[in-house]
């Protein structure tokens, strides 16, 4: 069985980072409370990620953080990461699980309440639901689903969800409520003046809610 904790998901934007960089970005925010840190940058060559998650795994050792990949499937395996994320339109999930073995934590972005259903629990360890609302750090996102939308899809997924898309410190209670055992963040982190304040701020927020 597999333990991971959802409850503070922080998505690193390599843009919204740049003033302090993700590794310092991520160090913060798991000091501040982040429980789990996706390298996510869309731009990046499979070497740049190796090299960013290399760093950041150095950065993250002994925090009990946990790494995620987003779609590299590749440089999730060379950097040793606690997991791999993918979309709908990056891979399938029998073919992502088949290359990063058993051990690996794989999770699944889920837009509709039929997509969520569709996941076998055999493959995929989480879902990542969204977006909550429209969000300008994902452009190509699906229609919000609003937190009567994200519980619906929460509901229809055979495994835990984290939210994700436009989520702040003031959407924790509504997030729990809904079901998901988490939500994921990125601006309301990164490239904020203090993230390791910011983050401070979310998981005082999700202590208070928290089953």
């Amino acid at each position: 069985m597999k333990h991971f904790d959802l409850s503070l998901y922080l998505v690193l934007d390599p843009d919204l980072c740049a003033e302090i960089g993700m590794i310092e970005t991520a160090r913060l925010a798991v000091a501040g409370g982040a429980t789990m840190v996706q390298l996510r940058d869309k731009h990046a060559g499979t070497t740049r990620m190796i090299e960013t998650g290399r760093a950041l795994k150095q950065a993250l050792a002994g925090t009990g953080a946990l790494l995620i990949v987003n779609d590299d499937v590749e440089a999730a395996i060379a950097i040793g990461a606690d997991g791999l994320h993918i979309g709908q339109e990056d891979m399938d999930a029998r073919t992502a699980r088949t290359m990063i073995g058993s051990d690996m934590i794989l999770g699944l972005s889920v837009e509709t309440a039929q997509l969520a259903g569709a996941v076998d629990p055999r493959l995929v360890d989480y879902t990542g639901v969204g977006p909550v609302f429209a969000t300008p750090t994902k452009a190509d996102h699906k229609q919000p689903l609003g937190f009567d939308g994200l519980a619906m899809l929460v509901k229809s997924s055979p495994v835990p969800s984290v939210a994700i898309g436009g989520l702040k410190a003031e959407h924790v209670a509504q997030v729990f409520t809904a079901g998901a055992r988490g939500l994921a963040v990125v601006s309301a982190i990164c490239g904020t003046p203090d993230p390791e304040a910011a983050t401070r701020r979310i998981a005082a927020n999700i202590r208070k809610v928290r089953p």
